[in-house]
């Protein structure tokens, strides 16, 4: 059963400002410029029915393209074992909006999603458990803090299923979805 989750894809420029940022932290598991999105709402292992569904109603979301840019970095993590590394995107009405739409839509479906506060960001890498980060993390932090990127134009967001690859998580965008106005 595939993971899904519904996200804005960054476009090739912004990637490329985003890998320009990743070294310098051991046993950080760098994210590739093509798996670089900002996550709407993680819907986690779903059946091919309610997969279909959730393709089906995530259509009947229709709203305006709006401006992205992001600005600053910071680490999420779990007590003291760091979790990741993130590039956080600047507050935006219509992105709260678009996240909310779907993450109804998704809990309308059926899919139990979290109920946390949306902190929009850009996924940088992901550290397993026990990584020896040091003071890297703070350097990186430190290095990185003022670091911006945008504004772009999200012109649609996608469902995309991950499975688990060699090198890390594969990304397939399942089906597209077109702000219009």
């Amino acid at each position: 059963m595939p993971r899904l989750f519904v996200a804005l894809p960054v476009p090739e420029e912004i990637a490329d400002e985003l890998a320009a940022l990743q070294s310098g932290v051991p046993d950080a598991r760098w994210q590739t410029a093509e798996n670089l999105h900002v996550t709407l709402c993680f819907c986690d292992e779903v059946q091919g029915a309610v997969m279909r569904d959730l393709e089906e109603e995530l259509g009947d979301i229709s709203g305006p393209r709006f401006a992205l840019a992001l600005a600053g970095v910071e680490q999420f993590s779990t007590g003291k074992q760091p979790r990741a590394l993130v590039a956080l995107v600047q507050k935006n009405e219509q992105l709260d909006w678009l996240q909310q739409k779907v993450a109804t839509v998704a809990r309308n479906c059926g899919i139990e999603i979290e109920r946390r506060k949306f902190r929009p960001h850009v996924t940088l890498a992901r550290f397993p458990t026990g990584a020896e980060t040091g003071h890297h993390i703070a350097q990186f932090m430190a290095s990185h803090g003022t670091f911006r990127a945008g504004p772009w134009v999200a012109e649609h967001f996608s469902l995309y299923s991950s499975r688990r690859g060699r090198s890390g998580p594969i990304y397939t965008e399942e089906t597209t979805y077109h702000l219009t106005f």
